[in-house]
């Protein structure tokens, strides 16, 4: 069974080439930063992911979190190699030097995660919630509450958890019934909570819960949310965990992938109250939770892109391995089989666009959050806003199909779990489901970032790649260029429709065009990438990729724009009645 091998001089090209690492270390934020160290940190990220995390996400597939006696008790090798991944400084990789993060850009971080998830996604769920949970502190916490929490949560010694769903309310947080008390200078929590992922483990020292709630006088709906800050254990003034808080893990579900990351149903409340402090302001708790949320999508869509190139590169040494068939009278890998060259060949174009579409929000994040012009500041943010439910969504749903296409490599012996890689396939079947299903990201695009702004985000994306397509008019990708005028031409209608169309119209295509757009950004970057290979040895492959996605990828993907009020009759309910 082959080991996963970082792609560290793919990650590096496509951060060089594609994503703008230039730019972003341009950035005063990042004088200490140069290509050197971006390369010295991956190649580490690399090093102690084969060596510590790798080898627990089978023993973690087969021994799953258990719950004993109220104690969440994680995979066998999980909290050791937590407490080397602290040691090593690897959870603050992008957060601010003065909480005791290390001060790299957002662009460095997204490489790293992907070789995380590569690596042992469930172990990644844990550092990944943390991150969330420190970027809503940073963004809506009091002085007091980052004095308190941010050193230990950048640190890492104390993780963080999202709670938002509950049995009744999904995706419907308005509906939501967990209920918070005044209590002078803190809160009582009572209710109960479900897929808490990691809310329980035995990894940390304490792990803080950022819950949302509703007050007694609160507004209906989602305008009533506020969100609380709820530590298992409450700090003393020395900043020490204290008394333990008044909540628990009732059951862990059984699921099926991800074994080794314990998702917890949570109860507050049961005897005074779990004691929770107010972030932000009240009633506000949707505006913070969108804080984690959009971190986390973009993290999430980093998991596909990390499976899917681990399933990948076991799909390959497999091809390169099997001996099957003749060729010209003598026995050949599978690898020498044109169909099973067709499907390693697709795998490896969309990981390229996956990886492209990827770091490229990274680095406007990277923009968004330092550069001095604020105009650059208000381009970027709207940029990050308009890639996040593609990179969630896009992504995701590619990594589902190339994991299941690398089973596919491997014929019945992937069916087989002795071979492993059917874990990769049921694994990454959450991560189209995780924070907000792909049809919510869609509806995100379309309902949300179609309109912010006057609707000026995407025609600002759709504008630089239609001054980008004056580039591909000769040298090695001209015969590329009708290809992608095509399909600009194609997105820039289709969004011309739906930014007048009415809501019910735009949500009949709203996948559509999310894959459709989607699509067109990864080709146009792969484009670009295959453009500046000529000078750059690590991109020798791109113009083989880039050719193959814009004529075998694209065009499927452009195939599902049709005109929204035909799709909407289209999806009349009648066929679906039952008697």
């Amino acid at each position: 069974m082959s080991a996963y091998r970082p792609p560290v001089e793919e990650m590096l090209f496509v951060q060089r080439q594609v994503a703008g690492l230039a730019q972003v270390l341009a950035l005063e934020a990042f004088a200490e930063v140069d290509e050197a160290l971006v390369r010295q940190v991956l190649e580490e990220a690399g090093r102690f992911a084969c060596q510590e995390l790798e080898p627990l996400a089978a023993v973690a597939d087969r021994q799953p979190a258990r719950l004993e006696d109220g104690r969440v008790v994680t995979p066998p090798g999980f909290a050791e190699a937590y407490r080397r991944f602290v040691e090593g400084g690897w959870n603050g990789l992008a957060f601010p030097p003065e909480w005791g993060g290390q001060g790299l850009p957002w662009l460095v971080n997204g490489a790293v995660a992907e070789i995380w998830n590569a690596t042992n996604m469930t172990f990644e769920l844990c550092p990944l919630l943390t991150q969330a949970g420190i970027e809503a502190l940073l963004a809506h916490g009091s002085d007091q509450q980052k004095r308190l929490y941010l050193p230990k949560l950048v640190e890492g010694r104390w993780t963080a958890a999202m709670c938002l769903t509950e049995p009744q309310a999904g995706t419907d947080l308005g509906a939501l019934r967990t209920r918070a008390e005044r209590r002078g200078d803190h809160y009582r929590l009572f209710g109960q909570k479900i897929f808490i992922t990691f809310g329980e483990h035995d990894m940390a020292e304490n792990i803080i819960h950022f819950v949302l709630a509703r007050l007694p006088d609160a507004p209906a709906g989602t305008r009533g949310i506020s969100l609380f800050l709820v530590p298992k254990f409450l700090p003393d003034e020395a900043g020490r965990p204290g008394a333990r808080n008044d909540f628990r893990c009732i059951k862990l579900e059984e699921k099926l992938g991800i074994h080794g990351s314990p998702t917890c149903v949570m109860v507050y409340g049961e005897r005074e109250g779990a004691v929770g402090f107010l972030v932000g302001r009240e009633h506000e708790g949707m505006r913070c939770m969108f804080t984690m949320m959009n971190n986390a999508r973009l993290a999430v869509g980093i998991e596909g892109l990390g499976l899917a190139e681990a399933a990948y590169q076991r799909a390959l040494a497999y091809a390169r391995e099997r001996i099957q068939g003749t060729r010209q009278g003598r026995r050949v890998a599978i690898v020498e089989h044109p169909d099973v060259r067709r499907m390693l060949l697709s795998m490896r174009a969309r990981i390229a666009a996956m990886r492209a579409l990827c770091y490229l929000a990274n680095a406007a994040n990277d923009l968004a959050h330092h550069h001095p012009d604020g105009e650059i500041r208000r381009r970027a943010a709207g940029r990050v806003a308009l890639l996040t439910p593609m990179v969630k969504a896009w992504c995701t749903d590619q990594a589902v199909d190339i994991c299941s296409t690398a089973l596919q490599v491997h014929g019945g012996a992937g069916f087989i779990e002795e071979t492993g890689i059917a874990r990769f396939y049921r694994d990454v079947r959450i991560t189209p489901i995780y924070e907000g299903t792909n049809g919510i990201q869609a509806r995100d695009l379309v309902g949300r970032k179609l309109t912010l702004e006057n609707g000026r985000l995407p025609w600002e994306l759709l504008e630089e790649l239609r001054a980008e397509l004056i580039a591909h008019n000769d040298g090695p990708t001209a015969p590329l260029a009708p290809a992608l005028a095509d399909a600009l031409a194609r997105v820039e209608a289709a969004t011309r429709t739906l930014q007048q169309a009415d809501a019910d119209a735009r949500e009949a295509v709203a996948t559509a065009y999310l894959h459709a757009f989607s699509a067109t950004v990864g080709a146009f970057l792969l484009a670009r990438g295959a453009r500046r290979a000529a000078n750059d040895p690590a991109g020798a492959a791109w113009p083989q990729l880039a050719q193959w996605f814009v004529t075998r990828e694209l065009p499927p993907a452009l195939a599902g724009l049709v005109d929204p009020v035909i799709a909407l009759t289209l999806l009349d309910p009648a066929p679906l009645a039952v008697d």
